[in-house]
């Protein structure tokens, strides 16, 4: 599996609350116990870990990720082969991983941890939709208008979707703030029913209550 693959799964197992709640709390714990240690590379370290070592030995991937080791197998693994190429710290992690069966969980907890890195240096990830390609010149608009609404510089995340017509949908943490065409089409058909159907009400309430009763 190539590295884009893994990181393409990794963000969209993390689109599963039960899956980010877990990756959050190992990413959290490894970033803050890097800087206890004195470990301003460890993030760098995880990344570099999957794409340079995982990625192009898939054997030794499917050792550590799957269920062909028991755990004891698992953690003497890690032993032999890692701890004299890598840190104490970043050593004790994997085994901390491999002792509560989440070492396959390792490419989302390196997702949120880059995330949450990048979130200290003043950045974040938005995802925007639109209905085609962004121009550079809408690019650093909507950057723009994201730095003076948030004060973050933003990493766009973009894709296309037609069906939006036209304007554009972002997407900041929870939160979906909807210019496209489409969404306001949709608003001006709801407020169209809704008049209508009070002038029908209104209608229906004069019938019942003719002047004169």
């Amino acid at each position: 599996m190539s590295n884009a693959s893994v990181k393409s799964r990794a963000e969209r197992s993390l689109e599963e609350p039960g899956v980010l709640a877990v990756a959050t709390m190992y990413a959290q714990a490894y970033v803050e116990g890097a800087k206890r240690v004195g470990e301003p590379d460890a993030v760098e370290t995880l990344s570099s870990f999957l794409d340079d070592v995982l990625a192009v030995n898939p054997e030794y991937r499917e050792m550590l990720f799957g269920d062909s080791l028991n755990r004891s197998r698992k953690l003497a693994l890690i032993r032999a082969v890692i701890a004299s190429a890598a840190s104490e710290f970043f050593t004790n992690f994997l085994q901390v991983l491999a002792r509560h069966g989440r070492l396959s969980v390792l490419p989302e907890i390196c997702e949120v941890a880059i995330r949450l890195q990048e979130r200290s240096n003043g950045r974040q990830r938005v995802k925007v939709r639109s209905a085609v390609p962004l121009s550079d010149a809408t690019r650093t608009q909507v950057c723009e208008a994201l730095k003076s609404q948030f004060g973050f510089e933003a990493i766009l995340q973009e894709s296309v979707d037609a069906s939006l017509l036209g304007g554009i949908v972002l997407q900041v943490g929870d939160t979906v703030y909807d210019s496209s065409l489409r969404s306001r089409l949709k608003t001006l058909q709801g407020r169209l029913v809704e008049r209508a159907f009070n002038e029908i009400q209104i209608g229906r309430d004069r019938f019942s209550h003719p002047d004169g009763d």
